[in-house]
């Protein structure tokens, strides 16, 4: 859905005169960017948005800032891809809102990291209700969009290896063995292009696009084509796609071990090979376990192309 933006923003004098805009309170703009109608308010303490969703037109929708979130992370925050996204999938056929039995009624943004220019993740609560019992449904959001990982089989000599990265995730305080994989830069990315980069970046292995197979492709239409691995508490959507290929045992040992990652963006990454029929076990990451079983049950139902032959 696209809309055209008319805000009206309420800044104190003293910002005005702060920031060299005008002598006037009230500033009127229009951005020419797919956003939903809005209106922005501000007093000394809070900034607020009153936006009117075509799903519910009857009840406006307030958002707020908390009061850690500065008036630039809010703007950019309420003309995020992932905002947008976020809206766009409540409403969409199979979305909460689609019903009529839920409303959303307030939006609280809490949180907002920058990566550059773009934002990186957002984080928010929100009040959605059901009419019927008028009880509010759980609706805190950790929003970082669509991501994808690439499970890479080798064959080498008769035996098919897995390759995976060894990173440092600060959340869970662990060193985990991953698949390939990375976010999109924004919601026009290309998964597959994305995919590719990832693992160049990450193993220093370079794969073709023509060689790839999306195995959440096959999933039903309904699904979204993509896979959810903690919807009870972020938004993040990941598409998995395989590569297999022949290689030389030299390139096993090769890449048995190898230091990767881009390190001017913090990235220290060390690059496993383990044998397939192994891979199950060594590693609790869903989107490896993910990728087995889509994998296996695509080969099953003999939906993947067939293996090119060693070259």
């Amino acid at each position: 859905m696209a809309y055209l933006l008319q805000a009206s923003i309420r800044l104190p004098l003293h910002s005005l005169c702060k920031r060299s805009i005008l002598s006037n309170p009230l500033i009127s703009f229009r951005i020419p960017t797919a956003a939903l109608p809005l209106k922005m308010s501000t007093n000394s303490t809070q900034l607020t948005h009153s936006i009117t969703l075509p799903s519910q037109l009857g009840h406006p929708v307030q958002i707020v800032a908390a009061p850690c979130v500065s008036d630039s992370e809010f703007r950019n925050a309420m003309d995020s891809s992932l905002f947008k996204s976020w809206l766009k999938n409540m409403q969409s056929e199979t979305g909460i809102l689609a019903g009529g039995a839920l409303y959303l009624d307030r939006v609280l943004i809490q949180g907002v990291d920058m990566f550059g220019k773009r934002i990186g993740f957002l984080k928010f609560t929100a009040d959605i209700y059901d009419k019927a019992m008028g009880k509010k449904v759980p609706g805190i959001v950790f929003a970082r969009g669509p991501a994808v990982a690439v499970l890479i089989l080798l064959n080498s000599e008769g035996e098919t290896y897995a390759v995976l990265t060894e990173q440092v995730r600060v959340p869970v305080g662990r060193l985990i063995l991953e698949l390939p994989a990375g976010m999109l830069d924004d919601d026009k990315g290309a998964f597959v292009g994305t995919a590719v980069r990832e693992v160049e970046e990450e193993i220093g292995m370079h794969l073709n696009l023509e060689d790839m197979t999306d195995l959440t492709a096959f999933l039903d239409p309904t699904t979204g084509c993509r896979v959810f691995p903690s919807p009870g508490g972020c938004d993040e959507e990941i598409s998995l796609f395989l590569y297999r290929g022949h290689v030389e045992k030299e390139i096993i040992m090769q890449l048995r071990g190898k230091e990767t990652g881009l390190r001017e963006h913090g990235e220290l990454i060390k690059v496993h090979v383990v044998p397939y029929e192994k891979l199950w076990r060594i590693t609790a990451d869903a989107k490896v376990l993910t990728a087995i079983a889509l994998y296996e049950m695509a080969k099953r139902e003999g939906l993947l192309p067939p293996l090119k032959a060693n070259t």
